[in-house]
């Protein structure tokens, strides 16, 4: 979105905040729903599995923590699987860390807290385009987003009661999906392109030869190609 429009005055923070994130929120409602049911399926109670969207809020995590937990498998497997698809968050929040470093506590709590792969797309989106920062709208885009995803959780939930075998709707494809959406309008430089591409075809192939922890590999592997192209580009002008 242009900087024009993000700074016209007639437009709210909030109201552009809620405008940016929605699109996106709405393209995880069959994610939320997939979440819910499968909380169900694993054995959790509705309540219980309510209070995982509404404390834990953690989308891939929580399906993978599911996942881990419907096959019986360790602690550990859930701690590493957890952390490790976590660990992206460590960016984020160290792109955000000199403009909150200086906010009261518990804005920065609410930061922390709603900041998803969405949230920090359109809020950082934002502050490239207005040069700064606005607490107001990462918190309003990231309420957003965090009210519809409990409320399709919500959804999922009373679906995983009552629709058998939920999961062959093929509503995972939502993360993909929504994930393709995000990164698609940031590819504007080649080595931006080239890790994305990199990315892709090393986890494609890392999945058909059975690599564990292959989408990870696929990650480094993306980030290193792209680091290298963008440095051959400054060393050669």
């Amino acid at each position: 979105m242009s900087k024009l429009a993000y700074t016209n005055k007639n437009s709210s923070v909030t109201f552009q905040a809620i405008v940016d994130i929605f699109p996106l929120a709405i393209s995880v409602i069959p994610w939320g729903i997939l979440c819910g049911s499968m909380a169900i399926q694993t054995g959790f109670s509705p309540i219980q599995a309510q209070f995982l969207s509404l404390f834990v809020f953690a989308g891939a995590a929580q399906l993978s923590g599911m996942s881990i937990i419907g096959s019986s498998g360790s602690i550990f497997s859930l701690i590493s699987s957890t952390s490790v698809i976590s660990s992206r968050h460590l960016l984020y929040s160290a792109t955000f860390r000199d403009d909150v470093r200086h906010l009261p506590f518990f804005k920065r709590f609410f930061i922390a807290f709603l900041l998803t792969d969405e949230m920090f797309a359109v809020t950082e989106t934002y502050k490239q385009a207005t040069g700064k920062l606005s607490v107001k709208y990462a918190i309003i885009s990231g309420l957003t987003f965090y009210i519809i995803w409990n409320i399709s959780t919500f959804i999922g939930i009373y679906a995983g009661t009552q629709i058998p075998k939920i999961e062959s709707l093929g509503l995972e494809f939502a993360i993909a999906a929504t994930f393709i959406a995000m990164v698609i309008p940031s590819i504007k430089t080649h080595p931006t392109l080239v890790a994305v591409l990199s990315s892709g075809v090393s986890a494609t192939a890392l999945y058909y030869l059975k690599i564990e922890n292959g989408l990870i590999l696929s990650a480094f592997i993306g980030m290193f190609a792209g680091y290298f192209v963008k440095l051959y580009q400054e060393k050669n002008g």
